[in-house]
């Protein structure tokens, strides 16, 4: 019991003070804590000449624009070596500065590869791949307190770490997969200890792309609390066209809070506010038939499907729901900056579900995002 009380206050802390008033409708008299953006194609974007508005037209600093509208988290993902030279400590530095200037506080996302890691795919990053055993625990070790490390020397300390990025198969195969669940646990404790040893006020989250799904969720956190992984919070991601209702949302999070006694976050969520293409390459979701019935491809469907996932984990019993971050919500159709780091040329999929529309404008969900 002691513990629990311990990590609510460390999350607590970590939080920028509330606002007075909540968003009509939402199950909180307050907003959530974590209302947050995970901008790390940004960098890339802005440098290939990408450019933001405010909703009235005006030109400004996307960060700016985003802590504006009230969001107080930035999320970054971290790669080891991709092939286009972003998303490296480096890049997470200069962000985190911004971020940090901004009144904003950070998510670490370490993928623990080159390239995307997801359920589908958990490749090593190549300087790792003849690693194995003890080897290869030490080199997440020694990336996991390089980037936090550099962080907080530079008087940007991350305030939560995620160790892996939706990880519901492991993480590092074929290492790490959950074919071997005591492997995984090893890689999984080596990035905790590592976190804790250089950046002792981070919090630890552990991430799944299992919204909805509940069965799912429990056998994995079983698994790991069994085997003695230590971490903070229960990060999920939650797509409405993929990860079940959100009823659904509302089960699991409610469960895996009370059984694990930890808080829960929503790492990614996002929804379209269009359906059709800025540039050459169809999006990810492109047709009515992925809609979630009640809520259109519209700026107004997009606000209305973030007010109600914020509703979900305002409800979260005794407060456990920390928040959200919308997922990548300033990667717009910028040529160059497209889904392939080793592809100048591949395209974005994702530009109909940011929170800036074709003509560069904030959408009306970025304001229900910032009121949490």
């Amino acid at each position: 019991m002691r513990r629990r009380s311990v990590l609510r206050l460390s999350a607590a802390a970590l939080a920028a003070p509330a606002l007075a008033t909540a968003l009509p409708g939402t199950a909180s008299a307050a907003p959530l804590r974590i209302r947050g953006a995970d901008v790390s194609s940004l960098a890339k974007s802005e440098d290939l000449g990408g450019t933001y508005r405010h909703a009235d037209g005006r030109a400004g600093d996307p960060v700016r624009i985003l802590a504006g509208a009230g969001v107080n988290w930035g999320r970054l993902k971290v790669w080891v070596n991709p092939a286009d030279g972003y998303h490296t400590g480096p890049h997470v530095l200069r962000t985190a500065r911004r971020l940090h200037d901004a009144g904003m506080r950070l998510l670490v996302d370490f993928h623990y590869s080159d390239t995307w890691a997801d359920p589908g795919k958990q490749y090593k990053p190549a300087a790792w791949e003849n690693l194995h055993g003890t080897a290869l625990e030490q080199a997440v070790r020694d990336h996991t307190a390089d980037i936090l490390g550099g962080l907080r020397a530079q008087g940007t300390p991350a305030a939560m770490a995620q160790l892996g990025n939706e990880i519901n198969g492991g993480m590092l195969w074929p290492d790490g997969s959950t074919d071997d669940w005591n492997r995984l646990a090893a890689l999984l404790r080596a990035g905790a200890e590592a976190a804790r040893a250089v950046s002792p006020g981070t919090l630890t989250a552990l991430h799944l792309a299992e919204g909805g799904r509940n069965a799912e969720t429990r056998w994995w956190f079983d698994n790991a609390v069994s085997r003695g992984v230590p971490f903070d919070v229960i990060a999920l991601s939650f797509y409405g066209y993929w990860h079940g209702t959100l009823g659904d949302l509302r089960y699991n999070l409610n469960d895996v809070a009370a059984r694990y006694g930890r808080d829960v976050l929503v790492a990614e969520t996002a929804y379209p506010f269009r359906l059709d293409s800025k540039d050459s390459l169809a999006n990810i979701i492109d047709r009515s038939s992925q809609l979630v019935p009640g809520y259109p491809a519209t700026p107004a469907g997009q606000a209305a499907w973030l007010r109600d996932i914020n509703a979900v984990v305002a409800g979260v019993p005794d407060g456990r729901g920390l928040g959200l971050f919308w997922w990548e919500p300033t990667w717009t159709a910028v040529p160059g900056n497209g889904w392939d780091p080793a592809d100048p040329a591949s395209g974005n999929g994702w530009e109909n579900q940011a929170l800036f529309d074709y003509d560069s404008r904030a959408l009306p969900a970025l304001e229900v995002l910032g009121r949490g």
